[in-house]
Formats: C-alpha cells, structure tokens, sequence
C-alpha cells in the first residue's frame, strides 16, 4: 500500500487521534506533583536530579517532549520511580524552548545538564527521552556533542517515540514557532547524522502511534544500524504516543529492563 501525507499537521497531531487526548497533561502534572512531595528533588540547571536511597548505581537521564515548545522537568517527575527502584539516580533536564530558543540551543542545555550530574554521580549513563525529548536524547550521542569523558560512560541510549528527521516538521503550521530551516534541520536530525560507536541502541514506540512516529522511529533505527550501531526499534503493541512512556515507571518494565540492564 502506497504511503503519502497530505495533511502534514494532522500527521503530527497526538491528542486527536488518542482517545481523551486532551486529559493527559493535566494528569501527569499531578502525578509528578505528587511524586515530588514524596521524593523532593535536587534543582539543577532548572531541572530536577532524583537520588535514589543510598549510592546510586548509575545515570537514568530522561529529556522531555512537547514538540520543543511545552512542558517541563516538572510534569514527568513520576516517570523517575523506576530508575529510583533500581537504585539509580534520575536527571530530568530543563532547556529553553521555542520560540525563544533554536533546537540547537536545547540541544547544548541538555548537554551542559547531563555534563554537570555526570560530575555528580558516577558509574554508567542511561540516556532516554520521549518524542522531541527522544530527539534530544538521540543527538547525545552524535560525535561532539556530549564531552568524550562523559560519552565513555553511556552504556545505553532509547530515543522513545523520536522526531529524527526534522525536515517535515518544515511543513507542519508549529513551523511559525519552531522557526526551523533546512541548514538546522540538516544539522539537528540525528537520522542524518553519524552515532558514537559502541552504545547500544534502542528505539522504542507504540503501535498505536500515528504513522509518522512509527516512520521516524523505524528511519532512525534503520539508518544508524546502517552506520554500524547496535541498533533495534521495539514497537510495543497498544501504545499510544502519550502513554507509551509509562514503562518508565515501573522497574520490572521490559523497558527498564532494555534500559538499565
């Protein structure tokens, strides 16, 4: 069957096509307020760093989605209850979003976070994030981006539900924000770009997704499997984009599992 989209912003849309759509941000701000008054977080760079009790075994870092221009650390603080279980700390950075910053000034903030906690806590990072958050986690580890110190430490990187390709976001009406050209689209895809040798890589999404999300995320596992990367794209049936992330939370999760061995 051909594949061709007309309508590049319903192919993007989400809360559309998922049934109460509209509810879920309300639910997970509560759910993240209430699991911060449970396990207060340390501030960092704005955003938020969980401790586990005890040392902690290593580095979960979870980057956030909203399409680079919602949300913050502040809405998925529950999604760190399964590093938490694991005995990991959790790093939810924040970065500035658009309009008033480029994706490529994001990408540097979460960069500047991950190098900061890195700093912190020692042992293996586990680098994962969902939808543009699953971009930003993705372009961590491109050559150059993270110092090479901190690279040498990631032991595994799940871009969930990724935008890997930027360039038809060019076409979607969010462009009047994201102000994205072809030179940054070029430049801030991780699909068209080189991955660090030696990191696993999981790519993670629902088989409820819209089409193009299961494109991208089979666009980006292919490609770089191309480039020599130990590469596997999961797609977990029923999932939808918003509730595809709720592996996280659960320690036993065949998820975590990939995630933190």
């Amino acid at each position: 069957m051909l594949y061709q989209v007309t309508d590049w912003d319903d192919a993007y849309a989400n809360a559309a096509h998922i049934a109460g759509g509209e509810g879920y941000p309300a639910r997970w701000h509560a759910a993240a307020t209430a699991f911060r008054d449970a396990h207060p977080p340390q501030a960092l760079r704005g955003g938020h760093l969980f401790l586990p009790a005890g040392d902690a075994r290593g580095l979960m870092v979870f980057v956030h989605g909203g399409y680079w221009m919602r949300f913050g650390p502040g809405d998925w603080s529950h999604l760190a209850a399964g590093a938490l279980a694991r005995g990991w700390a959790c790093l939810m950075p924040a970065y500035p979003l658009a309009p008033g910053a480029r994706i490529a000034a994001m990408t540097a903030e979460v960069v500047a976070s991950i190098a900061e906690t890195a700093a912190l806590i020692s042992g293996p990072i586990a680098i994962t994030g969902h939808s543009a958050g699953g971009h930003l986690a993705a372009r961590m580890i491109c050559p150059g981006v993270l110092p090479d110190s901190v690279a040498a430490r990631v032991t595994a990187c799940m871009p969930i539900s990724p935008l890997s390709d930027l360039r038809p976001l060019m076409r979607t009406a969010m462009n009047a924000t994201l102000a994205l050209d072809l030179p940054e689209a070029l430049a801030e895809s991780p699909a068209l770009l080189t991955p660090r040798e030696g990191i696993p890589v999981t790519v993670w999404v629902g088989g409820a997704e819209r089409p193009e999300f299961l494109r991208q995320a089979r666009v980006l596992a292919d490609l770089w499997a191309g480039m020599g990367a130990a590469t596997e794209c999961v797609v977990d049936p029923g999932r939808h984009h918003f509730d595809v992330v709720d592996g996280l939370a659960d320690p036993d999760s065949p998820m975590m599992r990939r995630l933190l061995g």
